[in-house]
């Protein structure tokens, strides 16, 4: 059962009110679509995003029937294209919940955990863009130590690379596990992580674009805020925040926003014992300056 992340925390910080239009950009499995849903009332507006196909028939099944809820099939840094199809100028709220979900990790045939079987896809969008099996059998050894090292932020970035490129030219790459395998076997295991974890995180962030994206799709959401809007992220690695709490202290300088969050929010003892999935999770909001 999908369980959303911080809920308590995400409507604090959003303050949904009846008569709002909001912005769930990242719609998952519409645990917090639901929740907005409930706050802003039939005179409001939730306009639901995801790229995903099966996190859009999901939330479709939770949200159905509700008549303040309007979902669109899109990367979320394409959500102007959707408001200009709707007819809506300004936006009260954003929710921006980033990463891969449990949903997406326990589907064998997505290719985004090395733990199940699969083949070596990682496409949020699975209409378009290339699977991370294309960038491991054809990029240079050095865009893949880049990649490695940038997203991962895996030490040992070169040699990984350097032994892919030397086991392709017997094989392609096109399974998840395989391809765990052969990092496994070619770098050291220091505790509990298991040494594929930072490659198969960087190539989904790489085939994805994600952090490019998150970029793009903030910078649109502080625009189309209305004054007095709220924005608020919830992201599950240091890349991802560090990118949030970048833009939001240079958009404080300039004066657009206000940060609420001083001190960045994190899940309580609690929460992570009955979700582990959640213990990585930072939350960081901010409103829009009159």
């Amino acid at each position: 059962m999908h369980v959303p992340v911080l809920r308590e925390e995400v409507l604090q910080f959003l303050e949904p009110e009846a008569s709002e239009v909001i912005v769930d950009a990242t719609l998952g499995g519409g645990g917090h679509a639901e929740a907005i849903a409930d706050r802003i009332g039939e005179a409001g507006l939730l306009i639901g995003i995801d790229q995903d196909g099966d996190a859009i028939r999901r939330a479709e099944a939770k949200l159905e029937g509700r008549k303040n809820v309007i979902i669109r099939r899109c990367n979320f840094r394409q959500f102007d294209e959707v408001l200009n199809e709707v007819g809506i100028g300004k936006v009260h709220k954003f929710l921006f919940d980033l990463g891969v979900s449990r949903d997406q990790l326990d589907e064998g045939a997505r290719g985004f955990s090395f733990l199940r079987e699969g083949p070596l896809d990682m496409r949020m969008d699975q209409r378009t863009g290339e699977r991370a099996a294309d960038l491991v059998n054809t990029l240079p050894e050095e865009e893949l130590r880049h990649i490695f090292f940038r997203f991962g932020e895996e030490r040992y970035a070169g040699k990984i690379a350097a032994r892919i490129v030397r086991m392709r030219r017997e094989k392609s790459f096109e399974f998840t596990r395989e391809f765990a395998d052969v990092i496994s076997a070619g770098v050291p295991r220091t505790g509990r992580i298991h040494p594929a974890t930072k490659v198969f995180q960087a190539l989904r962030i790489a085939v994805n674009r994600e952090l490019e994206a998150l970029e793009e799709g903030l910078n649109k959401a502080i625009r189309y805020l209305i004054p007095g809007g709220r924005v608020v992220v919830l992201s599950y690695h240091s890349l991802e925040d560090r990118i949030v709490k970048q833009m939001f202290r240079r958009e404080s300088q300039a004066g657009r926003i206000r940060i609420l969050t001083k001190k960045v929010v994190c899940p309580t003892a609690g929460e992570i014992a009955e979700n582990p999935s959640s213990r990585s999770a930072k939350l960081r909001a901010a409103e829009k300056i009159a």
